[in-house]
């Protein structure tokens, strides 16, 4: 028994508590999990390493039996971990491909196969250059193009059907006459409001040829309710492209394309308009490097008489190319016949200082002089009417006795500012410029007169006399360089206004 006493001092010593051998055996302490060590937990970025806790003994009380009392033990402390700051090491998105480019969008249907490929492949490869020339020249009026059909609720990519037409060249003229950036046959460039005579001709204005153009896109589009049928009609017309339809039974492009109711041309068009707006939209993709040219920007002004261009460009200290690269619609050299107030284009910044010298100069240096051909039933008054004329001036000017007119004589005649009478029937009967030719002026003042042949007269003596060239005779006159004069025939002839 004092062994089993002993034994049980030596225990109660080790855990501070005291023991007698009449006590109940002592309950069993609680488990207190091991303290984590640092290999069990690895260091992860930002956090402290746990420590293991130190637990105070629990004290011993003077009065406390020396049985053993189980005492509750706390969790293990853990040291305050330092918050982990939102970071990018935690969950990182990979960040993009430097190389990864952004696809283009387009608002008409674009798909890709092996037609619109090849197409591709021609563009990129056999007309390269000239392709490269079409995309440059785009910059001029992709703009402006855009804008009116933006205006028009149109797809704006349709743009490019002119990429195809005409390369964006207002002076592209087909075999077949097209005319224009967007290539108006003259029967359908009439229909949507373009006027075509001798004078001028719109489908080469970039601004009422694109408005025609959107027109004419919306109705094929409001007929067929799908754009690669409207753009299959733009080339071969609603007309044969409905009876394909018709003959076919097909009702989507590409079902018609592999019947042979199309040509070769229309089968190919809607291909070679998607692959060139691929292109266009994406060069650098195909290895396009483009100098785009400018866009297309100016003044207008009114112009209430015919005028010569020269004149205007002299007057507004710009060269007569500038303006003729803005306006070319124009087909004479001056403002058409038939306006009231014709607006012409003049570079961005002119208007001003054209408006103030126009003004300043005489009227009769305004007056722009016109050889006519008279034609069958024209009178000395209806052919004053129609240029804004009297027919004294008329008969005054060609030294004329009567009033009656020789069909295919040429007389002179001076341009008024009245509005004209310009005939219904000039657009549509064939009449070509020949029947009227602009009198070029002479540098600084001049004045037009007929002049009549007398018999020994020879084109030199003639040049000599009036203090100008046989050359310019020749071209006042449409003489060929073989063609000689006779005594009694009229010749217009222009002399400065100082010597008349």
């Amino acid at each position: 028994m004092r062994w089993v006493c002993v034994m049980t001092v030596l225990v109660g010593a080790m855990v501070g508590v005291t023991a007698c051998a009449s006590a109940p055996p002592p309950r069993p302490r609680a488990h207190v999990a091991p303290a984590p060590s640092a290999a069990s937990h690895p260091a992860r970025p930002g956090v402290a390493p746990p420590t293991s806790p130190q637990l105070p003994a629990p004290p011993m009380a003077a009065d406390q039996p020396a049985a053993a009392v189980p005492v509750p033990v706390p969790p293990p402390a853990v040291a305050a971990e330092t918050p982990i700051p939102p970071q990018v090491s935690i969950i990182e998105e990979p960040a993009p491909e430097p190389d990864e480019e952004e696809l283009p969008t387009y608002d008409v249907p674009i798909i890709l196969n092996s037609s619109v490929e090849s197409h591709i492949e021609y563009f990129n490869t056999r007309i390269r250059d000239k392709f490269e020339l079409w995309l440059s020249r785009s910059g001029r009026y992709l703009p402006l193009m855009k804008e009116i059909f933006k205006k028009n609720n149109l797809p704006e990519d349709l743009v490019f059907v002119s990429l195809i037409e005409s390369g964006f060249n207002p002076y592209a003229y087909s075999r077949s006459r097209a005319v224009g950036p967007w290539q108006f046959m003259k029967g359908t460039g009439l229909k949507y409001g373009l006027r075509i005579d001798e004078w001028i001709d719109e489908r080469r204005d970039p601004v009422k040829s694109t408005v025609a153009a959107a027109n004419y896109l919306k109705d094929l589009y409001a007929l067929f309710n799908s754009w690669p049928l409207a753009l299959a009609s733009y080339n071969a017309g609603e007309g044969r492209v409905g009876r394909a339809m018709a003959k076919s039974k097909a009702d989507d492009f590409w079902d018609l394309r592999s019947t042979r109711y199309l040509r070769p041309e229309t089968r190919n068009y809607v291909p070679k308009f998607m692959a060139a707006t691929i292109i266009a939209k994406n060069p650098e993709k195909y290895g396009f490097t483009l100098n785009y040219h400018e866009p297309l920007q100016y003044d207008e002004v009114a112009i209430d008489r015919p005028t010569d261009l020269r004149l205007i460009a002299k007057v507004a200290s710009v060269t007569y190319e500038d303006l003729k690269n803005l306006n070319p619609e124009l087909k004479q050299g001056i403002t058409p016949l038939g306006y009231d107030h014709y607006l012409l284009k003049l570079p961005v910044g002119t208007k001003a200082v054209f408006e103030e010298n126009f003004s300043k100069i005489p009227e009769w240096e305004k007056t722009v002089w016109l050889k006519h051909i008279v034609r069958r039933g024209e009178t000395l008054s209806s052919v004053a009417r129609k240029f804004g004329t009297t027919t004294a001036t008329l008969r005054d000017i060609n030294h004329l006795k009567r009033p009656a007119l020789r069909v295919g004589s040429t007389i002179l005649v001076p341009t008024g500012n009245q509005e004209l009478q310009v005939e219904e029937t000039a657009a549509s009967t064939g009449v070509t410029s020949a029947s009227i030719t602009v009198v070029e002026p002479l540098a600084g003042e001049s004045k037009p007169f007929t002049y009549r042949v007398k018999r020994g007269d020879t084109l030199w003596n003639i040049a000599k006399r009036f203090n100008t060239t046989i050359d310019q005779i020749r071209k006042w006159n449409g003489l060929s360089q073989t063609r000689t004069i006779r005594a009694g025939q009229r010749l217009i002839l222009q002399i400065a206004a100082e010597q008349s």
